[in-house]
């Protein structure tokens, strides 16, 4: 699990191609690898890689042909910068939002303006996400946890702060730049909550109990 608060900016330094799949190497630039061993989790523009290879400034990671085929992992060439973010401990506190790593789908930056000392990036999703995202709900954008600000049909907006555009890759950003989705955990588990068989004896979850009891 992550947290959506990117910790440095990578850079993709090596990609070996094995058999339809890659080995990446990605260099970590500040992000304290000191702590980190081999089996560890590291969110990677928001996909969670497992470090097969350490050293004290990069890692190394398989990327499997699902993740390619799926994630703007695809478009990833030798020098693509990208946001990181070591797995979340116990003890850490919770700045963002809980993140999966596990990339739902990829959206497209539909307009960006700025917006006194901050940025507003409007995105546009795949259809089968947007029943997920919500005004002041959260979303993951390249492995950064985000506030949505509104939504309109399939196209979200954003506001980013000076900090967070100085500390990640969505400076790099433009109108049609490709983006990993990964929408809130909780909308998903609802989701399927109340959609799932039941079984006959069991009190199914539904939109009116939902309604009933304060959570919609």
């Amino acid at each position: 699990m992550f947290t959506g608060i990117i910790e440095s900016q990578g850079v993709i330094e090596k990609i070996e191609p094995q058999k339809g799949d890659w080995k990446v190497t990605v260099q970590t630039g500040k992000l304290d690898m000191s702590d980190v061993k081999v089996g560890d989790s590291i969110a990677t523009n928001g996909i969670c890689l497992t470090a097969i290879e350490i050293t004290h400034n990069s890692y190394v990671a398989d990327v499997s042909g699902e993740t390619i085929n799926v994630t703007t992992a695809a478009d990833w060439q030798v020098g693509t910068q990208v946001n990181l973010e070591k797995a979340l401990r116990l003890q850490d506190r919770l700045g963002g939002h809980l993140v999966s790593g596990h990339v739902d789908g990829v959206g497209t930056i539909h307009k960006i303006s700025q917006d006194a000392r901050s940025w507003r990036y409007e995105v546009e999703a795949p259809l089968d996400l947007c029943k997920y995202i919500a005004s002041k709900g959260s979303i993951c954008i390249n492995g950064i946890s985000l506030t949505v600000n509104e939504v309109e049909g399939t196209v979200f907006g954003v506001n980013i702060v000076p900090h967070t555009r100085q500390e990640t890759t969505i400076k790099e950003f433009k109108v049609g730049s490709k983006v990993n989705l990964e929408v809130d955990l909780l909308a998903r588990y609802l989701e399927r909550m109340m959609s799932a068989p039941q079984a006959k004896d069991e009190s199914s979850i539904t939109p009116k109990f939902l309604a009933q009891n304060g959570f919609i």
